[in-house]
């Protein structure tokens, strides 16, 4: 059996781009009853492509969810602050959650993709300016979650007089999606914890390196199907735009073009981006490369409408077998 690295935990990724508010809920339901011990969603304001269909509003299903589990943990993967959503109301939506989740919460943050981010017809910047009004929105979300009164004339944002009367007895932590150095080196410097998409140890030194000892989070992207055919297939259809170069995701505006940009992606691009197998042995490698790098925890996202193929492999063959692997380490 591969080595999964040092103790690590699963979680299990929500897809709001790919399925509606009741079937996240019913997901999460499931994926507490196969085994995972945490669950991270998605926040959106369109899918990534027509065809995916699904984009609810995140802070409404997770309230859902967190009426409809019991032990989960929660996490938004992520949510931008910066021109969708104002800080103040990102604060205060995380608030009502965390209290509704009663210490399973965590506020997953990042710069976001212009995809979602420009529907309020806010200019879309550079990387590096959304990273400083990232910084400046940590600045107001975090004494708001403390019920701090808040007053707030920042470069980017003004707050007047906003104080929380519904919030958690101890805030949530803050985790920072980071796909360079840069923004790992912010998570390291104002988040509690790190999210990224790639098993990517670099990452994972410059967050230690600026300070950062908090959750180190990665995301699996698999798809389990009744072959390795099928599922190859089923990721092409659903999960196209993931072949495309990660510069491009946070440019495009609307599903329609990142669906043009992704009509010569094919199943050989999607290779590395996609694990399609149903081998437990090969979730245990990738899972394992998660590990080798540093993380804490991978959050597992089944590409396409079956679900029940990835918690049955899970439950049955790879829960078990990484704890087994975890225990002896």
């Amino acid at each position: 059996m591969p080595d999964a690295g040092g103790e690590l935990s699963l979680g299990y990724w929500l897809s709001a781009e790919e399925h509606q508010p009741h079937e996240l809920v019913r997901h999460a339901v499931d994926a507490e009853a196969a085994g995972f011990i945490a669950a991270m969603i998605s926040d959106h304001f369109h899918p990534w492509t027509p065809e995916q269909g699904s984009a609810p509003f995140v802070w409404a299903v997770i309230g859902a969810i967190a009426q409809a589990t019991s032990a989960l943990h929660v996490a938004t993967g992520v949510t931008a602050p910066i021109c969708r959503m104002h800080p103040a109301v990102v604060a205060h939506a995380a608030a009502t959650v965390a209290v509704l989740l009663e210490g399973r919460f965590a506020l997953g943050l990042g710069t976001g993709e212009r995809l979602s981010e420009h529907v309020t017809g806010v200019r879309w910047e550079r990387p590096a300016s959304r990273r400083r009004m990232l910084a400046e929105a940590i600045e107001i979300i975090r004494p708001l979650l403390r019920g701090e009164l808040v007053n707030h004339n920042g470069d980017r944002f003004t707050v007047e007089h906003a104080q929380l009367y519904t919030r958690p007895a101890t805030p949530p932590p803050i985790w920072i999606a980071a796909s360079g150095p840069r923004s790992a080196r912010l998570a390291g410097e104002v988040g509690d914890g790190l999210v990224a998409v790639e098993p990517n140890p670099k990452l994972i030194d410059s967050y230690l390196r600026a300070g950062g000892d908090g959750m180190r989070a990665g995301q699996l992207h698999v798809c389990v199907a009744d072959s390795d055919a099928r599922a190859r297939a089923t990721a092409l259809r659903w999960w196209r735009h993931g072949g495309l170069p990660p510069n491009v995701l946070p440019e495009l505006a609307r599903p329609e073009e990142l669906a043009a940009a992704s009509e010569l992606v094919t199943e050989e691009h999607l290779a590395g981006t996609v694990l399609c197998s149903a081998d437990p042995e090969a979730h245990l490698t990738a899972i394992g490369r998660f590990a080798s790098a540093g993380f804490d925890r991978v959050y597992v996202h089944q590409v396409g409408p079956d679900q029940r193929a990835l918690f049955a492999l899970y439950e049955d063959q790879v829960l078990p077998s990484l704890s087994k692997t975890t225990s002896q380490s």
